[in-house]
């Protein structure tokens, strides 16, 4: 029964308290909250624990949920918040900073099962070079860009999930895609 509701009926379910319905909406979207975490901090520990804040700060704000976004829009804005605050906590990254986990492309990649050890091997080192690049790139274009080419949202959702102008999210993954392209072009690579 719970797993027929939507996402907003859900949050009406959990704030008449039952617990079982925010336990779906944490299934629901706790991959794609991890995800856009990891996309901005770089370290799955501290992506890990944003994800757990976001839920938290999510639960203790149920009843506060009007209703005028959707709900994987809220999540998204409380996660990118918790985000913002941890890099606010740390200052700001640097360039070698998602290379800082041991393997952390091992948990991320997965080849093809009829790939070649040389094109895994390839595909490794594209994805650390586009890791770096990506998380070389500021924090409010690196936001923009995890959120538009790595989570697939719309440019509308974005503009409702950071609340900045649709002109202004357009124009940031534009320069982020370019500064993305230059780095890239560096290493010999290209923007897929």
């Amino acid at each position: 029964m719970i797993k027929s509701l939507t996402d907003e009926q859900l949050v009406e379910t959990a704030v008449a308290e039952n617990p079982d319905a925010f336990g779906e909406i944490v299934k629901r979207w706790e991959r794609k909250i991890f995800a856009l975490c990891f996309g901005m901090l770089g370290r799955e520990d501290e992506a890990r624990d944003a994800v757990q804040e976001t839920f938290i700060s999510a639960y203790r704000n149920l009843s506060n949920f009007r209703g005028e976004a959707k709900v994987s829009s809220w999540l998204h804005r409380i996660a990118v918040n918790q985000c913002l605050t941890k890099q606010r906590r740390t200052k700001t990254r640097s360039e070698t900073y998602l290379d800082d986990e041991e393997n952390a492309e091992e948990r991320v990649f997965v080849a093809p099962l009829h790939s070649s050890p040389a094109r895994v091997a390839e595909q490794k080192e594209r994805l650390t070079h586009v890791r770096q690049a990506v998380n070389a790139l500021p924090a409010e274009l690196r936001q923009v860009i995890v959120m538009k080419e790595f989570e697939e949202l719309t440019f509308q959702e974005i503009s409702e999930i950071l609340a900045l102008p649709l002109s202004t999210v357009k124009s940031r993954v534009y320069t982020a895609l370019k500064q993305l392209r230059m780095k890239l072009e560096r290493t010999s690579l290209e923007v897929v």
